[in-house]
């Protein structure tokens, strides 16, 4: 295990300290991603550079064009700048919302309800997850930077399984949010989820797969993981919990709009010292032109460094279809 993090096998938490080595790769993939707009190189801080290097076991190389492929990103999607009635729609079911505790470690919630999906557009589910995922990051403690999500499959049916909402979220979590999963609890999943298990391993990096932990509601054993995590007042009573308010999606609306405003704030904050001498204009031609292959080596194509997401193909895609003729009345158990 690396020496700049302390882990346990049991909730996933992890938490940073950085060596004087490791500072200095740090400083050396600023170095070579050079002046940035102001909203990336706030973006770009120390932290999220650290992210970048321990997401490619801290090779420079492979950070550096991981990073630069996220900048790019982030320049023209924008994330930063979704606003909840840009996404409203998606959330009236309640299938993804930021929790309003935090768990034992101080790690923000997404709870994610695959059932309750109501929206056919890939587009527009993803771009509902960032939103998530940017709100959750705004919501941190100062000294937390990972987040825990919390999925219940209540009412998941096979109508829910896609093969390629997957492999976005996939992407989306591991290319332009590096490690800032702490924890994914898959509650009770059914028995048909087993061959879909099958077909999405391949999307995720060792690294991710290891933060996936099944738990069933019957097992003591497994059962013991949302103890530890979480205060049982607060967590939700689908969870095991003592909260059984439900999702309320008016509450919700104004806790959004309310983040909304902070997120303004939030995307321009500081760092001028890094940015003053930089005009958004004279950096963004730069940005445009980054070379994203000229850092690429042979060793890229290492599976623990590499990205499954990027590696869908006509198999997988099949499989989604074999998936499909699964057995609807089996609702044992995933085996994993």
């Amino acid at each position: 295990m690396s020496s700049d993090l302390k882990k346990s096998s049991s909730n996933g938490f992890e938490k940073p300290s950085i060596s004087e080595e490791h500072q200095g790769k740090i400083d050396e993939v600023k170095k070579l991603i050079g002046p940035l707009p102001e909203k990336l190189a706030i973006f770009c801080n120390d932290a999220c550079v650290a992210r970048y290097l321990r997401a490619r076991n801290w090779n420079v190389k492979k950070a550096t064009k991981m990073l630069k492929a996220s900048l790019k990103w982030r320049a023209e999607y924008k994330p930063e700048e979704i606003r909840w009635d840009e996404v409203a729609h998606e959330a009236e079911t309640g299938k993804i919302y930021r929790s309003n505790y935090l768990d034992k470690h101080g790690r923000a919630v997404l709870v994610l309800r695959p059932g309750c999906q109501n929206s056919k557009s890939t587009k527009g589910q993803i771009r509902y997850l960032v939103y998530c995922m940017e709100n959750a990051i705004l919501n941190l403690p100062p000294d937390q930077e990972q987040i825990v999500w919390l999925i219940d499959y209540n009412g998941y049916s096979l109508s829910n399984i896609s093969v390629k909402v997957t492999q976005e979220t996939a992407h989306i979590l591991q290319d332009q949010y590096p490690e800032r999963l702490g924890l994914a609890i898959l509650y009770d999943p059914p028995k048909f989820f087993e061959p879909f298990w099958t077909v999405v391993k391949p999307f995720l990096e060792p690294k991710t797969r290891d933060k996936v932990k099944f738990v069933y509601s019957d097992d003591p054993n497994t059962k013991k993981t949302m103890e530890d995590l979480f205060d049982k007042d607060l967590l939700e009573s689908a969870f095991g919990g003592n909260d059984d308010s439900g999702f309320n999606i008016a509450k919700y609306a104004e806790r959004m709009r309310e983040d909304d405003k902070k997120m303004i704030s939030f995307s321009t904050r500081g760092n001028s010292q890094s940015t003053a001498a930089q005009p958004t204009e004279a950096c963004v031609p730069a940005l445009d032109s980054l070379n994203l292959n000229s850092d690429s080596d042979a060793s890229d194509n290492e599976k623990a460094e590499s990205s499954p997401s990027e590696e869908i193909n006509s198999e997988v895609v099949s499989s989604d279809k074999n998936i499909m003729v699964a057995d609807q009345s089996d609702n044992g158990k995933v085996t994993h």
